[in-house]
């Protein structure tokens, strides 16, 4: 729980949400699609565990891989991997499977608004885990 005071004098208390949480709760509420920028489509998956539902069935998720949390794309198919990695994201052969990575770091966040420039977010799937 969070308190605060209006410049009136008025005093509020609420929850501090994620713009995941806060774009899942408008969504629910009939808005139209999330509109997050870059860094905050970055934090909501890397942070909150979100899910970015992108167009064409193409799913920004968190994955763990060899003990290190990835910014993995999912949902791609094989006509679209060259395109994806001229975008900036990165493949691995993973148990005999293509996987494709947005790097993080400086260059994450230029290279996930050029994904969502292509392939806009349609809806954020919040986390299953309880806080």
């Amino acid at each position: 729980m969070n308190r605060r005071e209006s410049d009136e004098g008025e005093r509020i208390i609420g929850r501090l949400v994620s713009p995941a949480s806060a774009a899942a709760l408008l969504e629910s509420a009939g808005a139209d699609a999330p509109a997050l920028s870059p860094n905050e489509a970055l934090a909501a998956v890397m942070q909150d565990g979100a899910s970015l539902v992108l167009a064409e069935r193409l799913v920004l998720k968190r994955s763990l891989v060899m003990n290190r949390q990835r910014l993995e794309l999912t949902g791609f198919s094989d006509s679209r991997v060259e395109r994806l990695k001229a975008l900036g994201l990165v493949s691995e052969i993973i148990a005999w499977k293509l996987r494709l990575f947005v790097p993080l770091g400086e260059e994450g966040a230029r290279i996930l608004a050029r994904i969502l420039d292509l392939y806009p977010l349609l809806r954020v799937a919040p986390s299953a885990r309880v806080a």
